[in-house]
């Protein structure tokens, strides 16, 4: 749950504190096509509680202007109907744009033909295509028996929609250049936890993806610095050249750090957590995980990420907060 803090927006006295950094790179000289892409990752709430409060999430990281928002899509195509409402309500009710999260799992191609569809009607232009992890209480993936088996062929699927809807629609075609559609994939700085793949694996697995028409790959959460910088290096080696955004999990929560590094096969570092755990006041606990988190933005930074992409778990006060601290306050972005 989102804690008290959560209720508003930080204002920039209360972040002071991590701001003043002097070990940190200043940005605040940098012109806007120069500064790092800043982006968030959202998920479509599950009651009505939850959805008051992401209305006030959605309004505090809309003032840090971020270049996108990601939507998740849950197991199954479980959300299916909240994530189009929710990336709906973010096109159509802040300035903020929006990534679909799209999976393969449980889904015809007809069906997934559908889905697309429906957001493409809907005004979204951008998807994160996944293969997607199995449905709950299912230990391995199975594709559909009509369905893809792979994030590539979904990203072949999505260029191919767009194609389509193109060739039967000249006003269609206009849009599609004023608009492009652009279509991320994930990309794994440990090798892919579900599917028991080596980082050498994933660079084989990205690189298809980039045959298939994928413009840019985000990454699964990871705790060093060269984790990523690894990946980064063997994938420019094999011949993959789309950006490679680092996915950033803010350590304020040493409870989410372990569940979602065991989700994920990336176990936090120990010693983080014995940090973390050593400090019994709440906010000296959470000034201390922005700190590690701003080392580790910076890290990856200084080795040629072209941003940051932030999982928040629908709360904005540790994400504004790593900005803060890493000087990514406030990034500009074009206007469409």
């Amino acid at each position: 749950m989102t804690d008290a803090h959560d209720a508003t927006a930080p204002s920039h006295a209360d972040r002071s504190h991590l701001a003043d950094r002097s070990h940190l790179a200043d940005r605040s000289h940098l012109a806007p096509a120069d500064r790092p892409t800043v982006s968030f990752e959202l998920f479509p709430p599950a009651t009505n509680d939850g959805e008051r409060r992401l209305v006030g999430t959605l309004h505090a990281l809309e003032q840090a202007r971020p270049d996108f928002v990601s939507v998740t899509y849950g197991a199954s195509g479980r959300t299916r109907v909240t994530t189009r409402r929710l990336v709906s309500q973010i096109l159509h009710t802040t300035s903020l744009t929006p990534i679909a999260h799209l999976t393969c799992v449980d889904t015809s191609r007809a069906e997934t033909v559908a889905i697309v569809e429906e957001f493409l009607d809907a005004g979204v232009r951008s998807f994160l295509a996944l293969r997607g992890d199995p449905p709950a209480g299912q230990v391995d993936w199975h594709p559909h028996p009509q369905g893809l088996h792979t994030a590539a062929e979904l990203v072949e699927l999505l260029r191919a929609v767009e194609a389509e809807r193109c060739a039967r629609s000249q006003a269609q075609v206009v849009r599609g250049l004023v608009k492009p559609l652009s279509v991320a994939v994930a990309a794994f700085p440990r090798g892919n936890h579900a599917t028991g793949g080596t980082r050498a694996d994933d660079v084989r697995a990205l690189l298809t993806k980039q045959h298939a028409g994928a413009d840019f790959a985000i990454t699964q959460i990871f705790f060093d610095a060269p984790s990523y910088l690894a990946l980064v290096a063997e994938a420019r080696t094999a011949g993959v050249t789309i950006p490679i955004i680092p996915g950033i999990l803010p350590a304020t929560d040493p409870d989410r750090l372990t569940r979602v590094g065991h989700l994920a096969g990336v176990d936090p570092p120990q010693d983080l957590l014995d940090r973390l755990s050593a400090v019994d006041d709440p906010e000296a606990r959470h000034r201390t995980g922005v700190a590690a988190t701003a080392d580790l933005v910076e890290a990856v930074l200084a080795g040629g990420a072209p941003g940051i992409h932030v999982y928040t778990f629908n709360q904005h006060r540790p994400a504004l907060d790593l900005l803060a601290a890493t000087h990514l306050g406030g990034v500009p972005r074009p206007r469409s």
